[in-house]
């Protein structure tokens, strides 16, 4: 039987955000290659590589960070700040993501900021240098300083341990060295094993190598320690010879004499041919290959790998950069992975890469900072397979000429190049795996994955549409496919220049192939508005366009296409059919109904608009935003609308009541972008705040969980109801706190009371509550329910039928309990007492909640006295009256009474 049952309003909540992940400073992986240290602004991020999931934070000092290091074993961080202050944190072993608290900190661990810090291969010494040439190599367990080396010619650049390590070898003569440069280009080396020696001159180095022209910004040595890579500033990479033997000149008393020394030579030069910043060996326990490779990486934005025995170019990882972007893209800070056998680099323009060495191709991509989000879409490489729904990918466009294509299961992202100013807008083809972005450099280019790249998606321009005189600030992709191949048949662009473009695409190529990209043909051009055009929509039917301006107003057109088939060429027109007016600012964002013939508008003005097709008149209005409404769209088979707005909110409205279901609330600043999955499930918000968030569809969980807690409330009120008939006035007691229900608390204390009350021929009962049971509970109740029953109470005097019960119970609690108890039990509920599910900023507690209390008690109850004062005074007028009435006070006179209408005389 088919049913007209009304679809159920949604409920979304936050399930997980895109947040900043890099704003700049200095950044640490983890030696296995699974975690990844990053800066945002004065905080440390401890982030998972493989889900993008945020592990936990490392609490700054509202200073910025320096310099920081990661132990090998991933068991502490060391962090340095400008002031310059060192704070030592333990890595937890179960993250939650809440903030790590530092276990140490050294307020001025040197006297000038530390630009470079490093830790040994054991795990057991940190060494810092800082800007005023000092090096100090200290235990990391007790922070003791063991060495401070002086007499660097500046800031120190580059350091570097060297413990070489031989397992099948027993070292007699343990050898461990600090390696370090500064702005002086020259190279130094510590022995570090010379103070435990008492040799004269520990402090100094043992050998200055001078090779460099300019500051050596990367220092590596291979594991055995017989080879040293240095590379700087200078664009050459130089090659260390550790344990070549050298003659020297020593005097031995009178004479002199020529002894064999170890002292590093130079064997190898390479020129780079760019600024190199960091510089490494790479080494590999599976790949023998690998042995006499090492990487440079600096200005070009590239990661290079050579062959440093022979001095020749492999090859090269990342593309070029493109010229205006090679300073964004330069290469700030390298390392490589062994576990991973791959090379991770930081560019200039926060953004994080992975390059593997054999594979020459990035496998992970990581976006550290959006800046502000203007748009987004989901997309899905296989859109164009009918069995395939699911929006695998998501595509924003920030403040950037590169558009971010995210993967929506981890951070894995892919950046576009193509457009040459900042893109503004974006849509998606709902038929098939292609996409159109628009852009301030007035044009607009579709963009197609590469064929056969499901597993690993990425996309290339397949078509661009230029014409335009202005930015392309909205666009929209036709909703119903081709005949000849699954995607849209044409693109509507809408431009600062106050026009409309209609765009052919029947000869862009659902794949992309590295080929030259197609350029579209205009169909009709049509000025439109007498302002921008801030959005565009294409009705479910292709027949329909909506276009909105700063103007005011909202313009609906006719669409007419017929595709070119037998060497004809396509043909396309618009036709004005009417304006919606009644906005009082410009409208930022229009849809179409997706089942009815329906207009929504959002508006500077603050208000959602829905507008008739067939009249052109606003039929509701919804007004709840805080500031301007800058996107809108149609969910639950437009029995609701979402919205954004200025004020930082996503809002879910009820079409027929109009009214707001919900207010969704985590960002900062403006809400650009709102995107939909194609199943609704999923609502994607992006900001200005740079941050994306994922609203996912809890309606299922909502109503399960709302089911279970009615299922479980009938069953404690059928044990409320056993309890009392069993007399057990405990568990009613403590049941009827637990499920708040103060009336049937009410009810329990009044039959209490009302049902003590002995006949005048018995004996009183001594018990303050009129039951001795009930007195018992209220000695051991605990100090949690103890507060919400004295709440409760205060509730009940402030009404004079209920009175009588409360001033009972507060009688008897004031007798079987110390105001220490009742003090206590009021400081016991910001640790989770009677209140768990209010709000802790309107829920006061301890002290002020009691004197709050007792405030509330106290007017009430001196109501209630004078009340019973004056009954008891007319109490007595009435008995004098009665008294006067059976005496002498009537001798003499037939008075007669007229009381309730009936005639009394004296003799009766």
């Amino acid at each position: 039987m088919v049913t007209n049952q009304r679809p159920k309003a949604r409920i979304y909540k936050k399930s997980r955000t895109i947040a900043p992940l890099h704003t700049g400073g200095p950044v640490a992986i983890t030696l296995d290659g699974s975690n990844l240290v990053t800066c945002v602004a004065e905080e440390v991020l401890f982030t998972d590589i493989s889900s993008g999931k945020l592990l936990c934070r490392f609490l700054g000092d509202t200073e910025s960070i320096t310099s920081l290091c990661l132990t090998p074993d991933a068991s502490q961080l060391i962090v340095f700040t400008t002031v310059p202050s060192l704070r030592l944190f333990k890595i937890p072993s179960a993250f939650s993501g809440q903030y790590v608290h530092p276990s140490r900190v050294t307020a001025r661990a040197h006297d000038a900021p530390v630009h470079v810090c490093t830790v040994d291969p054991t795990s057991t010494y940190l060494a810092s240098g800082s800007a005023d040439g000092v090096v100090k190599v200290s235990e990391i367990s007790t922070g003791h300083v063991t060495h401070i080396f002086k007499g660097h010619g500046g800031v120190v650049s580059a350091l570097k341990f060297n413990f070489p390590r031989n397992p099948s070898a027993i070292q007699v003569n343990r050898v461990a060295q600090l390696i370090t440069a500064s702005v002086d280009t020259k190279i130094r080396i510590f022995d570090l094993m010379a103070t435990s020696k008492n040799e004269q001159g520990a402090l100094r180095p043992t050998v200055v190598l001078e090779g460099h022209v300019s500051v050596p910004r990367g220092l590596d040595v291979t594991p055995d320690g017989k080879f040293l890579v240095s590379g700087g500033r200078d664009a050459v990479v130089l090659i260390w010879d550790m344990a070549s033997t050298v003659g020297e000149t020593i005097f031995q008393g009178k004479g002199k004499s020529k002894v064999a020394s170890i002292a590093p030579t130079l064997v190898k030069t390479i020129p780079v041919m760019e600024r190199v910043e960091a510089v490494g060996f790479i080494h590999s326990d599976s790949a023998a290959t690998l042995s006499h490779q090492i990487f440079t990486a600096g200005e070009k934005g590239i990661v290079k790998v050579w062959d440093w025995k022979e001095g020749d170019l492999l090859h090269s990882l990342g593309a070029t950069s493109e010229p205006d972007q090679a300073q964004q893209q330069q290469i700030l800070e390298a390392m490589y992975v062994p576990t991973v056998e791959a090379v991770l680099s930081v560019h200039g323009d926060q953004n994080i890469f992975f390059h593997p060495v054999n594979s020459r191709s990035r496998t992970r991509q990581l976006i550290g900072f959006n800046d502000e989000i203007v748009d987004a879409v989901f997309l899905s490489p296989e859109a164009h397979i009918p069995s395939t729904s699911d929006d695998s990918h998501l595509v924003l466009a920030t403040n950037s000429s590169l558009i971010r294509i995210y993967s929506v299961a981890s951070l894995d992202a892919q950046l576009l190049s193509g457009h040459s100013d900042i893109v503004l807008c974006l849509d998606r083809c709902t038929s098939g795996p292609l996409f159109a972005s628009g852009s301030k450099d007035n044009s607009a280019r579709i963009w197609a994955p590469m064929d056969g790249s499901a597993g690993h998606a990425r996309w290339g321009c397949v078509a661009f549409c230029e014409g335009h005189a202005g930015s392309v600030g909205a666009l929209s992709m036709s909703r119903m496919a081709s005949d000849r191949d699954a995607h849209s048949r044409f693109l509507l662009t809408g431009s600062q220049d106050r026009t409309i473009k209609m765009w052919d695409l029947s000869g862009v190529s659902l794949t992309w192939n590295e080929e030259k990209p197609l350029k579209c043909h205009s169909l009709a051009t049509l000025k439109a508005h007498e302002k921008d055009i801030n959005s565009l929509d294409i009705a479910p039917t292709d027949q329909l366009l909506a276009s909105g301006s700063q103007d005011r107003t909202a313009n609906i057109y006719e669409i007419s296409y017929r595709s070119g088939s037998e060497g004809k060429t396509s043909h396309g027109e618009l036709k004005l059919l009417g304006t919606c007016k009644g906005h009082k600012r410009g409208v930022w964002s229009v849809k179409f109904g997706k089942t009815e013939r329906v207009l929504a508008t959002g508006s500077g003005d603050k208000t959602v608009k829905l507008w008739n097709l067939e009249d052109f008149t606003c039929v509701q209005t919804f007004e709840g935003h805080g500031n301007s409404v800058l996107r809108v769209d149609f969910i639950n088979h437009g029995i609701q609308l979402v919205s954004s707005g200025s004020d930082g909110l996503v809002k879910l409205w009820n079409v027929r009541e109009e009214e707001c279901t919900a207010t969704l609330d985590n960002h900062e600043d403006k809400v650009w972008a709102l995107a939909l999955s194609t199943d609704e499930r999923i609502i994607v918000s992006g900001a200005a705040d740079s941050v994306v968030t994922f609203w996912e569809d809890c309606t299922r969980e909502h109503e399960e969980e709302q089911e279970a807690k009615r299922a479980e409330q009938v069953l404690r009120e059928q044990d409320f109801v056993n309890y009392l008939s069993l007399h057990d006035y405990r568990r009613a007691i403590e049941l009827g706190l637990a499920m708040k229900q103060p009336g049937r608390l009410f009810s329990l204390f009044k039959d209490v009371t009302s049902g003590a009350r002995p006949p005048l021929s018995t004996t009183i009962d001594t018990a303050m509550t009129g039951n001795s049971a009930v007195d018992e509970v209220l000695r051991s109740l605990s100090g949690p329910d103890l507060a919400l029953l004295l709440r409760y109470a205060c509730d009940w005097n402030s009404n004079a039928k209920t009175s009588s019960v409360a001033q009972n119970v507060l009688y008897a609690i004031v007798k079987l309990r110390s105001v220490e108890d009742v003090v206590t039990a009021f400081g016991d509920e910001s640790s989770g007492g009677p209140f768990p599910d209010s709000d802790p900023q309107k829920q006061s507690s301890g002290m002020t909640a009691l004197k709050e209390l007792i405030d509330g008690w106290i007017p009430y109850t001196e109501r209630h006295l004078s009340r019973l004062d004056r009954l008891i005074q007319e109490s007595f007028v009435l008995d004098y009256i009665l008294s006067e009435m059976d005496g002498d006070i009537f001798e003499g006179e037939d008075l007669v009474m007229d009381i309730d209408g009936l005639q009394i005389t004296k003799e009766e």
